[in-house]
C-alpha cells in the first residue's frame, strides 16, 4: 500500500492503495465516482474512459500510480454549473439509450475535441468506434460530436 495523491475533477485526493490498482477502482470504490463504468477490464469497450491531462484514457488498465501528478477528469467533472456542450448535444440529439456506455462515449468525444477541435466525419467515426455501444447509437453520437465541433452549441 502507498499514499497516492490524485487530482480528480479539480480536487486533490489522497488514497492509500496498492500502486497497481486500476484507476477505475480508485475512482469508483475509493472516491465514489461511479459514473466511470467498469465493463470489460481489458481496455476494449471504452466504458471506463476518463480524461488524463486532457487525453481520453481507459481507466480499467491504467495503474493508479500512473495517474499521480496528472489532471484526471471523470464524467462527474466534465461540466461546470451548466451542461458541457457535448452533454447538451447528447440531450438534444437523443443519443442515450440504455446509458451504460455514455460516460465513456462523452469522455472519448471530449478527448477527441481537445486534440482536434474540428475533426472530419471520418475522424469522428474512427475515434468513437472504439467505444462499444450495445444499443447502436453510433449515428446519433457522430451527429452530436460533429455539432459541437462545428460550434453548434
Amino acid at each position: 500500500m502507498a499514499k497516492l495523491t490524485l487530482n480528480v475533477n479539480g480536487k486533490s485526493q489522497t488514497l492509500d492503495l496498492d500502486p497497481d490498482t486500476p484507476l477505475v477502482w480508485a475512482l469508483r470504490d475509493h472516491l465514489g465516482l461511479t459514473g466511470t463504468k467498469y465493463s470489460c477490464g481489458i481496455s476494449e469497450c471504452g466504458a471506463c474512459t476518463v480524461l488524463v491531462d486532457g487525453v481520453a484514457e481507459r481507466s480499467c488498465s491504467m495503474p493508479v500510480s500512473d495517474a499521480v501528478g496528472a489532471r484526471i477528469i471523470t464524467i462527474e467533472g466534465l461540466a461546470g454549473t451548466d451542461l458541457h456542450p457535448l452533454q447538451q448535444a447528447w440531450v438534444e440529439d437523443e443519443v442515450g439509450q440504455c446509458g451504460y456506455c455514455q460516460p465513456g462515449q462523452l469522455m472519448t468525444a471530449a478527448g477527441l475535441l481537445n486534440r482536434n477541435p474540428n475533426p472530419s466525419e471520418e475522424e469522428i467515426v474512427a475515434e468513437m468506434s472504439g467505444v462499444l455501444c450495445r444499443c447502436g447509437t453510433y449515428q446519433r453520437i457522430k451527429i452530436a460530436v460533429a455539432k459541437v465541433a462545428k460550434g453548434g452549441q
